[in-house]
């Protein structure tokens, strides 16, 4: 997710303190490395950085010693590139004229890369961040100033980024905004530029939030900002902001968890434009292609996904894709598996040790692996032979809602290339997400409330409907310790009916292809007493059967194997909180297993 920070003064001036404060409080965002860079008035570049933990780098680099009239800070989380000193960030181009911070993802990075080198530019590392000071200094060699270097480096870089960057000679730092964070602080004798306001605020409440195609210019008493289309002057005035730290840390949300659903539609988006320009996308479909087996491994929220990713690999690309638990894919396939299968490991961390297991056990009998993952520089990255990241950021709340999205995306994404398809489909992901979010929220909040005193709960699914069924039991389990078992729909009457009285509550879920099936098993629990929510695209007899009928907004399975999850995910957040839990910190639950 990255976080950035530049300030710039009127005089050379102690900085390490103000940088590393910032970086601090930006930490909340997720990194695995950490750097700071500060340009005095003599036009000396200092630039010190490392993966690993802000006190740690501070200290071990002794960013206390930074001076000048201008510096930049980054928090780096991995996209394109391991974490490595070559990689973390600020970077400086070819003479060192220049040092330049990103955040988000420049989806062409690769390309660009090699368009530099061939340039004759020097590339020291693989991180887009690089890319985009590489991008600038294209156009400083061809004598433009360091503003409309900016304005013409932006036209060159795709995806959704923030970067702010400085030169050697000139006291002011140039940033710009196309889909990433960006707000502008404006203090007495100081002005300065970050992703989000937790490292403004300590130093002014006076700030000017930056809109997409905007650019700015940092001088020490002035602001100017721009249009990047046409080099237009923008006149905005600052604001006074008045929330405490808590608020901007969380993006005015009263949990991480909340917050990271809304999010959901923008790690969408950065993940479609990353698959879109991803050399490893068709490299891996090739694989799985050819393959005798696939096997789709994960564990917990994974797996789930891996249920739904494997309907899409039959219906896509006419490929068997089992998903499998680790200690099942081990138990249950080990004996038979060998060089001609290949195994997709699905992991939000990359440390599950589950899942880390079973790739030992079947690489060393030659099954080809192959990954989904969140956090790069992670066990499973430097295990697998190729991977596709999950470009979700930091997700902090343990329940997992923004990266099992993604992970359903991204798996749809490789059975539509399996299978020799465009990704043209989920372009849409990123606007399904967005009006999901917004059109079930309340109607999750009133169905919290309702059924705030149940002792048990049911999710049933049909087709598409049994991985989201999962996935949503698991959620209320997570943060409400309510049972809650979720199971293919069908299979509700051989044996848990039995648990079904008058007033239980039993929710179902099918995709627009399960619906008419649905119905039979609606009827099964009414006509016992129990209680039907239906969570489904709209269908005239599930409405007319359900006691309860909520329609999804969803018109195709694609779109409802990216949203079908979000109602239970609100459901589950609203009952945690209506109950008095903390949602994002269940208890005995942690984030990252790395236990058998």
């Amino acid at each position: 997710m990255c976080g950035i920070f530049g300030i710039v003064f009127e005089n050379d001036r102690p900085l390490g303190e103000i940088l590393t404060g910032a970086a601090k409080r930006l930490s909340y965002r997720g990194y695995d490395s950490v750097g700071a860079a500060a340009i005095d008035s003599q036009g000396r570049i200092d630039l010190r950085k490392a993966p690993g933990k802000v006190e740690e780098v501070a200290e071990k680099l002794k960013f206390s010693e930074l001076t000048g009239s201008r510096g930049i800070c980054q928090l780096r989380w991995a996209t394109f590139g391991a974490p490595s000193y070559e990689n973390a960030q600020p970077h400086l181009d070819s003479d060192g004229d220049l040092v330049g911070a990103h955040n988000g993802n420049v989806v062409n990075n690769a390309e660009l890369r090699r368009q530099f080198i061939a340039e004759g530019m020097t590339v020291r590392g693989t991180n887009d961040g690089e890319s985009c000071v590489h991008a600038v200094e294209r156009y400083v060699n061809r004598g433009l100033s360091l503003p409309e270097a900016v304005r013409a480096a932006y036209r060159d870089l795709a995806g959704d980024f923030a970067f702010v960057i400085g030169n050697n000679r000139e006291n002011i730092l140039v940033a710009v905004k196309k889909g990433s964070g960006l707000v502008v602080g404006v203090g007495p004798d100081f002005t300065c530029c970050s992703s989000d306001l937790p490292s403004v605020l300590p130093l002014t409440r006076r700030v000017i939030p930056m809109e997409d195609g905007e650019m700015v210019v940092l001088r020490p008493h002035s602001v100017e900002l721009y249009r990047v289309e046409d080099g237009a002057p923008i006149a905005r005035e600052p604001k006074e902001v008045g929330e405490d730290m808590g608020v901007p840390e969380k993006g005015g949300f009263p949990h991480f968890m909340l917050k990271e659903i809304h999010e959901q539609a923008a790690a969408a988006r950065e993940l479609y434009h990353l698959l879109e320009h991803s050399e490893h996308l068709p490299q891996i479909a090739q694989e799985v292609a050819k393959a005798r087996r696939v096997f789709l491994v994960g564990s917990g929220s994974s797996y789930h996904a891996c249920l739904i990713g494997s309907h899409f690999f039959s219906s896509l690309a006419g490929i068997l894709a089992i998903p499998v638990l680790p200690q099942q894919f081990v138990e249950q396939f080990g004996p038979a598996l060998g060089a001609d299968d290949v195994a997709v490991y699905v992991s939000q961390s990359g440390e599950t040790k589950d899942v880390l297991n079973a790739l030992n056990y079947a690489t060393a009998k030659g099954v080809k692996a192959l990954g989904l993952v969140n956090v790069l520089g992670s066990t499973l990255t430097r295990k697998v032979e190729r991977y596709l990241p999950l470009a979700c950021g930091w997700e902090i709340s343990v329940p997992a809602t923004k990266t099992y999205t993604n992970q359903v995306i991204a798996l749809i994404a490789l059975a539509a290339r399996s299978g020799g398809r465009d990704l043209g489909p989920l372009a849409a992901a990123s606007s399904w997400l967005e009006k999901a979010v917004r059109e079930m929220d309340g109607t999750a909040r009133a169905l919290a409330k309702q059924l705030a005193k149940v002792q048990k709960l049911f999710i049933l699914g049909y087709g598409l409907g049994h991985g989201v069924a999962l996935e949503g039991a698991l959620k209320i389990k997570e943060v409400t310790g309510i049972p809650c078992e979720g199971m293919f729909s069908s299979e509700f009457k051989h044996g848990p009916l039995a648990m079904v009285e008058q007033g239980t509550p039993v929710l179902f879920t099918a995709s627009p292809a399960g619906c008419h099936m649905l119905t039979n098993h609606v009827t099964e629990v009414t006509c016992r007493g129990g209680y039907a929510i239906v969570i489904a695209p709209e269908h005239e007899n599930l409405r007319a059967e359900a006691s309860l009928f909520i329609p999804l907004p969803v018109g195709s399975e694609v779109e409802y194997a990216v949203v079908g999850a979000v109602p239970f995910q609100l459901f589950a957040y609203h009952l945690a909180v209506t109950l008095g839990f903390d949602p994002d910190y269940p208890r005995n639950l942690s984030k990252t297993l790395t236990v058998d």
